[in-house]
């Protein structure tokens, strides 16, 4: 998993990230007094949110494995608990819900068992878990462009990041211990701000494409010519986001 992120530039070229989030707050739909788990937060804009809803900031915890984000939503937001953690051991247990928003595939296939069992030890029985994470075919055609890019410069294609099926996420909440109320798989193109937008989205969240290349700017530039065309409008850049929402309960 990626452990740091620009966390500024996260809530300026990236502010969308949070905003498509909002609508997990009203399928939690926490209650007054309830404790609540914002589980991979960034910069705390839910974690917030969701402190709002239950009337008490600290019964609201935020938890995120990169330091700049834990850091900067300490800054931007007095009140809620934010942590620095692994999703794999949430630092709450017996709360009462949890949500995760375009974490969950940033987690590698090996690890998913185990981050849900992680997620069931941290509710209470009957707690609720709502998470929304890229589903099987998200940004298709960046990964596409990427590994083109790659081959053009002599570099093997990558496999960066887990977009399961609903199916397949289905059975692996199952498994962990939940009853699956609601999962859907569904379009989002995605806007992305800015002329240069694509570049800005590939400087935060291409690590898994580009990693340590040697002609990491070089693949970058590739990458954005070959989906210019396609994905560009000459104002705005828009990619092709899948997501696979869920809603569960602990049994």
């Amino acid at each position: 998993m990626t452990s740091d992120w620009d966390a500024t530039r996260y809530d300026t070229d990236q502010s969308f990230v949070a905003a498509y989030g909002t609508p997990l707050v009203d399928l939690l739909d926490p209650e007054p007094g309830e404790r609540v788990l914002d589980l991979g937060c960034g910069t705390g804009d839910l974690t917030a949110t969701l402190a709002e809803r239950v009337g008490d900031a600290g019964r609201a915890v935020g938890v995120d494995r990169s330091p700049s984000m834990v850091a900067r939503a300490r800054t931007r937001h007095d009140g809620p608990a934010f942590v620095r953690g692994d999703l794999r051991a949430p630092p709450v247990r017996g709360a009462d819900g949890a949500l995760s928003n375009a974490a969950l595939h940033w987690v590698p296939a090996a690890d998913q068992d185990r981050v849900l069992a992680a997620v069931a030890d941290a509710l209470r029985p009957d707690g609720r878990f709502v998470a929304e994470l890229g589903g099987t075919g998200n940004v298709a055609s960046v990964v596409r462009a990427a590994n083109a890019a790659r081959r053009e410069h002599g570099h093997d294609p990558a496999d960066p990041w887990y977009f399961p099926s609903v199916g397949e996420y289905t059975m692996r909440l199952e498994d962990a211990g939940f009853e699956v109320r609601r999962a859907v798989l569904f379009d989002r193109p995605t806007d992305l701000d800015g002329t240069d937008g694509l570049a800005s989205w590939l400087a935060q969240f291409g690590d898994p494409l580009l990693g340590e290349l040697p002609d990491r700017d070089a693949v970058a530039a590739a990458i954005v010519e070959r989906l210019r065309e396609e994905r560009f409008d000459g104002e705005t850049w828009t990619l092709d986001y899948r997501r696979l929402r869920l809603v569960a309960v602990r049994v």
